[in-house]
């Protein structure tokens, strides 16, 4: 019997969801969830669920249902999960406003609670959780339109012809090479700024917002990357003996770069990934935007891996975040929704959660790395059948610290440096 006390029917390793338009239905499609278990829940075993703000939840909620409403009966047709999406979002959309309670009810009605967790239950470093969690947020910058003495790191965008049109350019090219100038003279340049740390982690979250010398705030999105191998530089921090996965954090990570300006240029050096970016029209209220083509909203959207989920899926979240300071005591029981993604992002019960922009919150983003319950509520006109396979050997902790910590996704959805 496993954590929660309700009748389950628990699902192991190659979980193949097989989904139906509604009972009595035969089966039009398969969900595959790799590398998982899943067991069917009552919204009474999901503890906190009473307490949260369901009306912040619906509101971001209606955000995806806004993409979601514009999809075709061809993608209906080809993805279960979305056409039963699709029709919970044309009740949400004629709801309206709801208040906490209605949106509470809301949720209760059109969904079931579907628990998912790793592929064998107890770990030898951990014991009850399901899924794995890390934050990651928008960078604020302090930058030039023009190279100067001081600013004299560039952010590049792409050439004119290829916007839009190719996710990786300049393969021919690793980072030392475009650090060392082999972009020089082709006028990429938007603009410049101060530290190549902080440019470097503009890349790793995937936007920024630059605030120039006149005033103006530059918002940047990622558009494309060089395509390269990416490695998770506080992988090798910890393998090198630096810091232990429970302290490593992006904070230790910048401290160790700005400290050991060699050393960290040497380490950047390692992830060959480069990521390019271009303007967005964003007003400096607006948050950036993810995968699935609307705003994040800090504190309630999350990045999942899309070859398990679909982009507007509600995902109920129950761990223990080092939020107010650097010790994991913090409880987070809230109601998210699956809205973009990143090359960090892999597994059935992994999600990144997006904390927006501002001065605290790189901190308390960076801090993010614990594991804790992982339910994903499943459309009611969803039937859940599976396949039980033979499970993986699991992967050693310290890799996931160091991956998760060290490679947070992109808020605009793409591949991470």
């Amino acid at each position: 019997m496993l954590a929660g006390g309700a009748s389950k029917s628990v699902v192991a390793l190659g979980l193949s969801l097989c989904l139906f338009a509604g009972a009595g239905a035969h089966a039009t499609d398969t969900m595959k969830l790799r590398n998982a278990q899943a067991e069917t829940l009552n919204f009474t075993a999901l503890e906190g669920w009473q307490d949260d703000d369901h009306a912040a939840a619906f509101d971001a909620f209606l955000k995806s249902c806004s993409a979601i409403l514009q999809g075709t009966k061809a993608m209906r047709a080809a993805r279960p999960v979305y056409g039963a999406l699709f029709k919970v979002c044309e009740r949400a959309r004629d709801a309206g406003k709801l208040d906490r309670e209605q949106a509470r009810k809301f949720f209760e009605t059109n969904f079931s609670p579907v628990r998912v967790m790793p592929p064998m239950h107890t770990y030898g470093y951990y014991t009850g959780a399901d899924g794995f969690y890390t934050g990651y947020y928008e960078p604020e910058v302090v930058g030039s339109r023009v190279k100067t003495d001081e600013y004299a790191i560039p952010l590049y965008g792409v050439p004119a012809k290829l916007a839009g049109k190719k996710s990786k350019i300049f393969s021919q090219y690793d980072r030392v090479d475009i650090e060392n100038g082999a972009l020089a003279g082709k006028d990429l340049e938007i603009c410049w700024v101060k530290n190549p740390v902080d440019a470097f982690f503009a890349q790793i979250q995937g936007s920024t917002r630059i605030k120039l010398e006149d005033g103006e705030l530059l918002r940047l999105n990622y558009i494309a990357s060089n395509g390269k191998p990416y490695t998770p530089v506080g992988r090798i921090l910890i393998d090198q003996g630096v810091f232990t996965p429970q302290e490593m954090s992006m904070d230790k990570i910048r401290d160790y770069m700005e400290a050991n300006p060699e050393e960290g240029q040497a380490l950047r050096e390692k992830n060959r990934s480069f990521v390019f970016f271009s303007k967005s029209a964003l007003a400096p209220h607006d948050e950036c935007l993810g995968a699935q083509g609307i705003p994040l909203t800090p504190g309630r959207s999350i990045a999942v891996d899309p070859t398990n989920h679909v982009y507007g899926t509600p995902i109920w979240i129950d761990a223990k975040f080092p939020l107010k300071s650097e010790v994991s005591e913090d409880t987070f029981q809230h109601l998210m929704v699956a809205q973009d993604t990143g090359s960090a992002i892999v597994g059935a019960a992994r999600a990144d959660i997006y904390f927006g922009h501002g001065t605290d919150v790189p901190h308390v983003a960076g801090r993010i790395k614990q594991f804790g319950k992982f339910v994903m509520l499943v459309p009611q006109s969803v039937v859940v059948k599976a396949t039980i396979d033979i499970p993986l050997p699991q992967p050693r902790p310290k890799d996931i610290v160091a991956d998760a910590t060290s490679a947070i996704p992109a808020p605009a959805g793409k591949p991470n440096p």
